[in-house]
């Protein structure tokens, strides 16, 4: 219980950060984002789920390496 109210705490405490006019050129920048590089995160993404979905039942195909 005491974790939950420090975690409203610290969320009303930031919630009234400002950014300053002359950091939000930092803060635009691509390397700031979540996904510096949404390409290769959606490529990325691709490539595990279609090595760890697993098709099961009927339809057998797929092997975990991606070749269906």
């Amino acid at each position: 219980m005491k974790i939950l109210y420090f975690s409203v705490f610290l969320l009303v405490v930031l919630s009234a950060c400002t950014v300053s006019p002359w950091e939000r050129g930092h803060l635009a920048k691509q390397e700031m984002s979540i996904t510096p590089n949404p390409q290769q995160a959606a490529l990325m993404e691709h490539v595990f789920d279609s090595k760890e979905a697993s098709s099961g039942g009927m339809m057998g195909s797929g092997g975990g390496c991606g070749c269906n």
